[in-house]
């Protein structure tokens, strides 16, 4: 289960920003790196498409100049999403422009990404792969990624249904490579029982957008902020994709979210129509009620580094009372 040394000697926490449609931006990324985590951003939030060169450029020269500035701090990687499916024109631009900046880190989503890790390895770029089931665990693998992002219930935008124990276990009987996991991760404690369970990183979306670098309005994070589990729906209405939704934001768009159709997933879009996942209907996992503020990510990722440690020290009294 080990992380490649690229990877592993960087972070200051087992953790990897999840990338977030329209919210991750150049601003909230270098801050989650700043702090030793991954930070990540879908090459879709880039728009026009020239501008992910800007945004990329501008991200490497920061943490660049600071690793520059004191050699000795962990700076982590940071990563781009690309979403592997027929809705994504920009595919194949957004990856000539990844590898000519040989981003150290691709996210993929959606379909194997055959194309993706070729590109990506061709310059020794890693490549984590998003993942609900089993079976696309194994597509995924047959394509050659570098690492799994199991993507279970509760987790945050497009979701799986899987829990988290029976996905992990499943998937360690058939792969000891590097696993990340996904679903409703917003407290250190988690971080550290995500690695109990069998992962080796967390992937955590929900808990940074409500942060001050978050290129989320403020409605959205006020939002997140008041909410709890039970305010969470998940339905593949808006995207033909099952997926986690506050469930305020789909009532102020005068639908009930009780009593949502269903919808087909040949249909998936990114924005179309007068509503738009993700601009008005507004992702969130589970973790929600966790939240109760949203300050700059760095005071969000050192709570989290504070509450793993003290996780870890809870859990080794309990295995020294135990003896």
């Amino acid at each position: 289960m080990a992380l490649p040394a690229s990877l592993a000697d960087a972070l200051a926490l087992p953790v990897i920003g999840a990338p977030l449609f329209i919210v991750s931006c150049p601003e909230l990324v270098i801050a989650q790196c700043l702090s030793g985590v991954v930070g990540s951003f879908p090459a879709l939030n880039a728009r026009p498409a020239e501008e992910l060169d800007v945004w990329i450029t501008r991200i490497k020269a920061e943490l660049a100049a600071a690793q520059a500035a004191d050699p000795a701090r962990r700076i982590a990687p940071f990563a781009v999403n690309q979403i592997v499916h027929a809705s994504n024109d920009r595919l194949e631009h957004d990856m000539a422009v990844c590898v000519r900046h040989e981003v150290p880190l691709i996210i993929t989503s959606l379909r194997a990404p055959d194309a993706v890790v070729a590109a990506a390895h061709s310059y020794g770029g890693l490549v984590f792969h998003d993942v609900t089931t089993i079976r696309h665990a194994r597509k995924a693998l047959e394509a050659g990624v570098d690492g799994l992002i199991l993507v279970c219930a509760g987790a945050g935008g497009h979701a799986g249904g899987l829990s988290p124990f029976a996905f992990i276990g499943e998937v360690r009987r058939f792969y000891d490579g590097p696993i990340i996991l996904s679903g409703a991760i917003a407290t250190g404690e988690a971080v550290l029982a995500a690695q109990a369970a069998g992962a080796d990183l967390a992937y955590i979306g929900t808990r940074f957008i409500a942060t001050q670098e978050a290129n989320a309005v403020p409605a959205y994070k006020e939002m997140i902020v008041a909410a709890s589990a039970a305010d969470i729906v998940y339905t593949p209405y808006f995207t033909g994709v099952p997926g986690n939704y506050l469930k305020p934001s789909i009532a102020a768009q005068g639908l009930d979210p009780e009593d949502l159709p269903m919808a087909d997933k040949s249909k998936m879009s990114f924005g179309s129509g007068r509503t738009k996942a993700w601009r008005d209907i507004w992702g969130s996992g589970q973790g929600v009620g966790l939240i109760d503020d949203a300050p700059p990510a760095a005071e969000v990722v050192a709570r989290l580094r504070a509450e793993y440690e003290q996780a870890k020290a809870r859990l080794a009294a309990l295995g020294s009372a135990a003896r």
